[in-house]
């Protein structure tokens, strides 16, 4: 199954128990609205897929993993509805990820910026490359990471995820991320590294259903209220992208 919109894709299919979710934009595979939304729908199929024992999430190329929202599109944000609306896309794919009954594995072939950062933290289990190197680069353009925050926090905690956000114009670097337990493992290549998806993933879809989504609950155990939680933390983007600071800043990136 693949689904293309504005240039972009989500395509979804399953292999020996193993449901891949993969997406795909030309612009450094960043997220449009329709896309966000589009990927939402299928995690939330894959999750009910009874095919699919464990699911693999991964993007498409071998430079980026994920370069956020779309700035075209948060530059044309001129209202406090769209622009909570446009933040809000992120938090439905996060909580689709939290929700889902199934154990799933982050690829992180290539950089994660932002929303990028968001995706990965919200997998159960990320795995990625040298080059995956990682950046929150909200406060730059004046807003915040305040909807993928929660999920960066619970993933490397407080300390870790305050400096991502604080120094918003730095790099990160995947050993970096992976010693604060953003990835589980590190590779030198893509090939070694879906070597290592694969062997994980084939291993999960022979381990206990049942098994898996009583680990899963217990994992997000203290996140039922997200739902809520991120769109208020929406709001807060939405109300800041609109301020004159914001407005100059997204202008000049």
């Amino acid at each position: 199954m693949s689904t293309t919109i504005q240039s972009g894709q989500v395509g979804y299919h399953v292999e020996n128990g193993i449901g891949v979710i993969s997406f795909h934009h030309p612009a450094h595979n960043s997220m449009p609205s329709p896309l966000l939304q589009i990927l939402c729908e299928t995690i939330e199929q894959a999750s009910q897929d009874p095919a699919a024992k464990v699911i693999i999430l991964k993007s498409a190329g071998d430079r980026t993993f994920c370069a956020g929202a779309s700035f075209d599109e948060l530059a044309a944000i001129e209202d406090f509805a769209t622009g909570k609306r446009f933040f809000t896309g992120f938090a439905k794919v996060i909580n689709a990820l939290r929700k889902s009954p199934k154990l799933v594995i982050g690829r992180i072939q290539g950089k994660a910026v932002g929303g990028g950062v968001g995706l990965a933290a919200a997998c159960d289990y990320c795995l990625a490359t040298q080059d995956a190197a990682v950046k929150l680069s909200e406060l730059a353009v004046g807003i915040g990471p305040f909807v993928v925050g929660p999920a960066v926090e619970r993933k490397i905690g407080t300390s870790a995820f305050s400096q991502m956000a604080i120094n918003a114009t730095e790099w990160y670097s995947a050993h970096w991320a992976m010693e604060r337990g953003l990835f589980a493992n590190v590779y030198p290549s893509i090939l070694e590294l879906d070597q290592g998806v694969q062997v994980l993933a084939h291993n999960l879809a022979q381990s206990s259903p049942e098994a898996m989504r009583e680990l899963k609950a217990i994992f997000w155990e203290g996140t039922n209220h997200w739902d809520q939680f991120l769109e208020d933390r929406a709001a807060i983007s939405g109300r800041l992208v609109l301020t004159e600071y914001a407005k100059r800043a997204i202008k000049k990136s």
